[in-house]
Formats: structure tokens, C-alpha cells, sequence
């Protein structure tokens, strides 16, 4: 499936794409993974979003990029795919797209992420490292990881 791919900050996005991109993560996170938590954290006015469309127009893929902090480490989140386009490949494709967006803007694509553990193979697969042990986050399995290389 061809996805169209838009990467952009929180000021230049839509109305219909901040409304596209929380419906997407309150389905997946919220309610297909059944987590209470505060979805709207206050960090996308901050983040780089990374929006992968359909050929009709619809939200597919997403994820946000944070910048890092005091010299630190940007961290990738929210990477989420619609449940009826997974294991079709978007995941890596928009994995890549993330890793280019952090080299395009910031020269490197060392960053961080707080993976689901049981994910943490296909994190490995993008060259990242497991660099803690699991945790509970709001009831699900967690990990950091880190990808050094650039």
C-alpha cells in the first residue's frame, strides 16, 4: 500500500489533522489497548509530527518526534498504526521516516524512545537498544531504548 507521508510541526498542522491524529491515538492507546492515561500531555506544540495517510486521505500512521532537552536525547513516541493496516510493512516505512525527519533536522538520528516490551524486537530491527529493565507504564510492559548509531 502506497502511504502518503507528511512531517511537519504542531503550528503548521490542520484543524482536521490535530483532530485526525488524537482520534487515532485515543483509539489505539486509549481504548483498543484499554489504558486510562492523559493522551493530550501537553507536549505536541512541542513535537514534529510524522502523519502517514492512505490514498483516501485517512490517518493510518503516526508518530511525534520531542526535542531534546539540556543537550539531550530527542525521543520518538506515539507511533501507532490503525489496527486494519497493521503487518503490512507501514510500521517500518513509518519508523524510517522518523529516523530521516530526526537526521534532516537535527543532524543525527540518536534518540530515544520508551517501547512496549513486547515490541522491542521490531525497535532492535531500527537499531535500538534496550538500556534499562522493563517497567510498568499504566498497566503495559515497557522498555527504554536508545539508538546511538548514526
Amino acid at each position: 500500500m502506497t502511504i502518503q507521508w507528511n512531517t511537519q510541526p504542531f503550528d503548521q498542522l490542520t484543524g482536521r489533522e490535530v483532530h485526525d491524529l488524537l482520534k487515532l491515538r485515543v483509539d489505539v492507546f486509549v481504548v483498543e489497548q484499554r489504558c486510562a492515561y492523559h493522551e493530550v500531555d501537553g507536549k505536541d506544540p512541542h513535537a514534529l509530527h510524522i502523519l502517514g495517510h492512505e490514498p483516501s486521505g485517512r490517518l493510518v500512521a503516526y508518530a511525534r518526534i520531542l526535542p531534546a532537552e539540556d543537550g539531550g536525547w530527542a525521543r520518538i513516541g506515539r507511533v501507532i498504526i490503525s489496527e486494519e493496516y497493521r503487518a503490512q510493512g507501514i510500521a517500518h516505512q513509518l519508523m524510517e521516516q522518523a529516523l530521516a525527519s530526526l537526521r534532516t533536522r537535527s543532524g543525527t538520528r540518536r534518540s530515544m524512545l520508551s517501547a512496549q516490551s513486547h515490541l522491542e524486537h521490531f525497535y532492535g530491527a531500527h537499531g535500538y537498544t534496550r538500556v534499562g529493565p522493563d517497567y510498568d507504564w499504566d498497566g503495559i510492559a515497557h522498555v527504554d531504548m536508545q539508538r546511538t548509531a548514526d
